[in-house]
């Protein structure tokens, strides 16, 4: 007996998005929406059938050469730029602090290696954000303003970024993170001081619910972590699932720090979805073996960036294949992943380092054209380094061009950086990812989207 009902013959009713998501890789036929044959052929199987992978794709910017000789700078600061991080290295999302502090590590090389900011060479500081059963990222944001940062990479987790933002924001930093989705921080009252590269759930959301359409399901459960992050994704999937003619026929919340997941899965199943959403960060691997013991096959299942990670040691060989995961950012480049594994040879995941890589970069850019390490002068200078002057990809060459009197807009390996007012991006790239027999992800196609 079959868990799920046949998905049907029915064509996706997708939606024209109003945040203008377009799809960068097309599907088979140039359509991404299942044919009835798909659809029927899926249904017979109990599952559902995406589009098939593409080929290609890629988006991130090419970097721009680096200048022959950078010059030198046209200001200068007794105080060097110091950069805090206030990434994961425990709790529920630490399998996104490697890829993210390789990305400041990254960034902070490339940095010094053009000569640094005004002169000097910038400082980093490291601490843990830990997540919200703990109360580390307080303390670790008290002693990185203890040592006089400038700006504030991080946290991860918007849940986390929440109980930290009054205290980094009152005291005249910057808090710039490169993972924080939550819709909520785009109306927060932060003083012009936070800034985040990765885009609002509005997008991922909107891509993921129409993704779940293309691929044929027409009902969709969602398991949800009871945080401003799931909760605000998962609205946003909803909205998109429903725009497109489905259904959500279950969504079941559990909180951060619950380590016991069957209820929420057999109320999810009781209501026979075509497709499951899970909206977790590391509990999915406590609910995928729950899931997949009671008959949900793998192709049913669709993650999000808080757990679209590197299973190979956590899961059977098969276990996920066919799976499908969104993670914001364009798909991270040979080149870029051969940085980034030169500072960390043992980074498994790159969602995120991107963002963080491309974090640092504007900091460093925007105190150069600001000629101040003080958080408010380099806030001021933010958007104006991302928009509307000549196309640069690195520090050294953007730097060199400001530093010739030139107006600049950096585009960087998470997309092309355009801030809105209140520090969020304005245009944004979802990558959408499918696992294979070993458990890990590969690409599939990118999306990109206004906002």
């Amino acid at each position: 007996m079959t868990l799920f009902p046949q998905a049907g013959t029915r064509a996706a009713k997708l939606t024209a998005l109003g945040i203008g998501v377009a799809f960068m890789v097309t599907a088979c036929g140039g359509s991404s929406t299942p044919t009835t044959s798909e659809s029927a052929s899926s249904a017979s199987a109990g599952g559902i059938a995406c589009p098939a992978p593409e080929t290609g794709g890629g988006a991130a910017a090419t970097q721009s050469a680096a200048p022959a000789a950078v010059p030198p700078s046209t200001g200068s600061t007794e105080t060097p730029l110091k950069i805090g991080s206030l990434l994961p290295t425990t709790g529920s999302l630490a399998f996104l602090g490697p890829p993210e502090i390789a990305g400041v590590n990254l960034g902070i090389k490339e940095v010094n290696d053009a000569g640094g900011v005004l002169g000097k060479p910038v400082e980093v500081i490291h601490r843990d954000s830990g997540d919200t059963k703990t109360d580390i990222a307080t303390q670790s944001t008290s002693a990185l303003l203890g040592q006089g940062v400038s700006a504030i990479v991080g946290a991860a987790s918007s849940g986390v970024s929440k109980t930290v933002i009054n205290q980094i924001t009152g005291a005249g930093v910057i808090q710039f993170s490169p993972a924080n989705t939550s819709p909520d921080f785009t109306t927060w009252d932060d003083k012009g001081l936070y800034w985040r590269t990765a885009p609002s759930d509005v997008l991922q959301g909107k891509v993921l619910g129409n993704y779940m359409a293309t691929c044929g399901a027409q009902t969709v459960g969602m398991v949800v972590l009871n945080d401003a992050y799931g909760t605000g994704l998962a609205k946003n999937i909803k909205e998109s699932f429903e725009a497109a003619g489905g259904q959500v026929v279950a969504e079941e919340l559990f909180n951060e720090g619950d380590s016991q997941f069957s209820s929420q899965v057999d109320k999810v199943l009781a209501a026979k979805p075509d497709a499951i959403a899970l909206i977790t960060f590391d509990q999915a691997k406590s609910i995928v073996p729950l899931m997949t013991g009671k008959g949900v096959k793998p192709t049913q299942m669709f993650l999000v960036d808080g757990n679209t990670s590197d299973y190979s040691k956590d899961f059977q060989a098969g276990t996920l294949k066919g799976a499908r995961g969104t993670i914001p950012g364009t798909f991270a480049q040979d080149a870029f992943k051969k940085k980034l594994l030169a500072i960390d040879p043992a980074l498994k995941d790159y969602s995120y380092a991107g963002e963080s890589y491309d974090a640092v970069n504007l900091i460093a850019l925007a105190t150069e054209a600001a000629k101040s390490t003080k958080g408010t002068d380099i806030a001021a200078k933010l958007k104006e380094v991302s928009e509307g002057g000549e196309k640069c990809t690195s520090f050294a060459a953007c730097v060199t061009l400001l530093r010739e009197g030139k107006d600049i807009d950096y585009d960087g390996q998470s997309g092309p950086v355009t801030f809105s007012d209140a520090g969020d991006p304005t245009e944004a790239y979802i990558g959408i990812y499918e696992y294979q027999d070993d458990n890990k992800y590969t690409a599939v196609k990118e999306e990109f989207g206004k906002l």
